[in-house]
């Protein structure tokens, strides 16, 4: 066979990233890719939907990223002083995910980034916050060289199947189970 390389531009391409599953790891994968996108100068955006306040250790890590760096990374929160589950959200909690979705539209449609992280966006679809029919469009519509990760648990089977990568973190064990509850440094 022919030395043919199929897709001679493939570092060029932006493609689409979902991390779901019950299982940790899914935001957190997410930040290591967006601390590896701004060692090579990316320009990137993280909206964390479903999640608001400022007592996450990624917070406080990324304000103290150099100037050289933090120029290069915009954070929005699109969620109250809190997780939203099915049983907890409000209407309060469907205005800011909204306009975090907004947000993350303009962002998309006008290339303002290289790397756009839509943190916990899975449940804000699953959640019925986020029309999943309107996600699917604007991913379409993406521009080629542009990377986008969508996390969260419960992904849409219509998010799965536009996306090129998917990775379903699942628990195998979870010190959870012995009644550890989440712990400042670890799991925010």
């Amino acid at each position: 066979m022919d030395n043919i390389l199929i897709n001679p531009k493939w570092e060029k391409h932006g493609y689409i990233q979902v991390y779901t599953g019950n299982g940790k790891g899914k935001t957190t994968a997410s930040l290591g890719l967006a601390l590896r996108a701004l060692g090579r100068n990316w320009k990137v955006l993280l909206i964390m939907f479903t999640k608001g306040g400022d007592n996450y250790g990624e917070l406080t890590s990324f304000k103290n990223l150099s100037p050289e760096i933090s120029k290069n990374l915009t954070i929005e929160q699109a969620g109250l002083d809190r997780i939203v589950y099915a049983n907890n959200k409000n209407y309060s909690d469907e205005i800011a995910i909204k306009e975090g979705f907004e947000k993350a539209k303009n962002a998309i449609i006008n290339n303002l980034y290289n790397l756009i992280i839509l943190d916990e966006i899975n449940i804000a679809i699953d959640l019925k916050i986020i029309d999943v029919d309107e996600v699917v469009t604007l991913l379409k519509d993406k521009p080629s060289d542009m990377e986008i990760v969508l996390t969260g648990r419960n992904a849409h089977e219509k998010i799965i199947e536009i996306a090129d990568l998917v990775s379903k973190i699942e628990p195998v064990k979870h010190y959870w189970n012995k009644g550890v509850i989440a712990r400042e440094g670890i799991e925010y």
